[in-house]
């Protein structure tokens, strides 16, 4: 990240600190010695950590308080305390958006020096592009809770009584189609579900890959604004046609957690996101279509894959007093025994994926998750610019923009895109306005040059 980059980093700080209420009174919650203070997104697998936290808390008489929160209200917190030193927390959740320019910042503590004492976590044996994207210079700033890419599930049964047959690499053409197809009002089955919610890791992700795939781009390698460009605007109007004629009712409020229990309560043809939702999709004490769905790669148009990197990985803050104790709770809910543990108590289908390698040669965990485990990691693996991008472009990320100022940016954005999906604006009126927001952060790089 450049240095006029970090200089601005404060200022959208301050914006974030003054738009989230109740942040400055919770440092009464941090506490020192036998105790830590854990600020992570409320997920089913972050539900399922507090659910065996017991354990580590009897083995290591630590009292551990979580602070769990739904992902936009989440991350907005965490950013507050941990960039103005609260100290309220002592581990945070956090992403690859935020490690490598949070690190450059000074925010978070290195973890090279634990990883070197404490051989037997064993970090080499996080997938490489997992671990590398938690790194900044030499030294790994969070370890990874879960990654993932994103793909495709659909319902094999209805595709079969439609007499439709998925291809191994479907291209988004051919998913509008079978969306059409399966479209079932009366029977309240939508023909997909796809993301409509504002916010910069909401909506924004999985539209920015059918963006990315479409042949567009956020900005070009001289930083200027393409969010009015043929190959931007018709990526953002497939997207808006498909979820608006086909997707679920209310898509401008879905995200991932409102697509997932559609879809895992048989009211979904199709949905495409993270390749975490498998899990959830086949746990037969939440879902209705257990061993009924089939995985594919996320679809195409012009380039080879179209899949996210993305990974939920935990920090400690410069700021804790904790940090050692902090280090052992965050090394045993990202160790392998914790896989196992979970595996063990809770079921296969629940094993946080697309970290360890060592988690695909469990034998149980290769049988219940048969049906993805390949499609997740033939997505992390070709989740890259080269093989999901058509052109250069200035920055890091692939269904985000690695900048600072994205976190505001793309929250604006979604924004008038959900708007659009509401039927408030049309498509090119939501783009106008976008790119007004991105011409001025384009701007402010180029005269930092």
């Amino acid at each position: 990240m450049s240095r006029a980059a970090r200089h601005r980093l404060p200022l959208l700080v301050l914006a974030v600190v003054l738009t989230v209420t109740g942040c400055a009174g919770a440092g009464a919650i941090g506490a020192s010695g036998r105790s830590l203070v854990v600020a992570i997104v409320a997920n089913p697998q972050m539900n399922d950590a507090i659910a065996l936290s017991d354990r580590f808390e009897r083995e290591h008489g630590v009292e551990v308080t979580f602070v769990s929160l739904p992902e936009n209200q989440a991350r907005a917190k965490i950013t507050a305390s941990t960039a103005t030193q609260g100290g309220e927390f002592d581990i945070v959740m956090i992403s690859n958006y935020e490690t490598p320019q949070w690190a450059a910042n000074g925010w978070l503590t290195d973890l090279g020096p634990y990883l070197e004492a404490n051989p037997d976590y064993d970090a080499d044996d996080f997938i490489p592009s997992i671990r590398d994207s938690l790194s900044y210079g030499a030294s790994m700033y969070a370890v990874p809770f879960y990654g993932e890419s994103s793909f495709l599930a659909y319902r094999k049964d209805l595709f079969a009584e439609a007499g439709l047959t998925m291809p191994e690499r479907p291209t988004w053409e051919q998913i509008a189609e079978f969306a059409a197809v399966l479209d079932d009002d009366e029977a309240g089955v939508a023909g997909i579900c796809l993301r409509g919610k504002p916010g910069w890791g909401e909506s924004l992700a999985p539209l920015t890959t059918v963006v990315n795939t479409f042949g567009g781009r956020w900005f070009d390698e001289n930083w200027n604004a393409r969010l009015t460009s043929p190959e931007f605007r018709a990526a953002t109007r497939f997207y808006v046609d498909l979820v608006r004629e086909h997707g679920e009712v209310g898509a401008s409020s879905a995200g991932f957690s409102e697509c997932g229990t559609r879809y895992t309560q048989g009211q979904a043809a199709m949905w495409y996101d993270a390749t975490v939702m498998a899990g959830t999709n086949e746990d037969p004490a939440t879902s209705k279509v257990v061993g009924k769905s089939g995985y594919v790669q996320a679809p195409v148009a012009k380039t080879e894959a179209s899949g996210w990197l993305y990974t939920w990985a935990l920090a400690i803050p410069a700021s804790t007093e904790n940090a050692g104790l902090a280090w052992e709770f965050l090394s045993w809910m990202t160790s392998k025994d914790y896989v196992r543990l979970v595996g063990e108590e809770l079921g296969w289908n629940r094993v946080p994926p697309g970290c360890r390698r060592s988690t695909y040669d469990i034998p149980e965990y290769r049988r219940a998750a048969s049906a993805y485990a390949d499609a997740t990691l033939d997505g992390i693996r070709t989740a890259d610019q080269d093989h999901t991008m058509t052109r250069p472009v200035p920055y890091e990320g692939i269904q985000f923009v690695g900048i600072p100022e994205f976190q505001d940016l793309g929250t604006r954005v979604s924004q008038q895109i959900s708007a659009a999906i509401a039927g408030r604006q049309t498509v090119e009126e939501a783009l106008r306005q976008s790119q007004s927001y991105a011409e001025t952060v384009g701007d402010s790089y180029r005269e930092a040059r």
